[in-house]
């Protein structure tokens, strides 16, 4: 930075606002637009559904994350009524867990209602060569 140079000024300022305005315009219109695409893809293939449509040199694609959590107080009491201490910290250890049931010292079943599946929707639109 050379010294004489200031870095903020009043036009920075103002482009920044106005940048943080349309910011904010624009995500609003992503937001309107990602929920009338997930409400097409909820009614045509379920709200937990993968779906693609094309239309013309775009492809829209929606993908279904899931992600599973152990309820903390549900897992750590289980896993101490299987006296599986080593598997508990403060907090269900969740890596140990998933080590145990690959190699069997645990069954799935054992933690049947300890386990909090949350799916998320994810939005792509990418421009396909025609």
């Amino acid at each position: 930075m050379r010294i004489n140079e200031n870095p903020v000024t009043r036009e920075k300022l103002a482009h920044y606002a106005d940048l943080m305005v349309r910011k904010k315009e624009i995500e609003a219109e992503l937001d309107e637009l990602k929920k009338d695409f997930n409400d097409y893809f909820d009614s045509s293939v379920g709200k937990q559904g993968k779906g693609e449509i094309i239309i013309g040199e775009y492809k829209l694609q929606r993908q279904i994350r899931k992600t599973e959590k152990y309820a903390q107080e549900a897992t750590v009491t289980r896993l101490e009524e299987l006296n599986l201490h080593e598997l508990i910290q403060k907090k269900p250890d969740e890596g140990k867990i998933k080590s145990a049931l690959n190699l069997g010292l645990l069954k799935k079943e054992d933690l049947d209602g300890c386990v909090s599946t949350i799916y998320s929707q994810a939005i792509s639109v990418k421009q396909t060569i025609s």
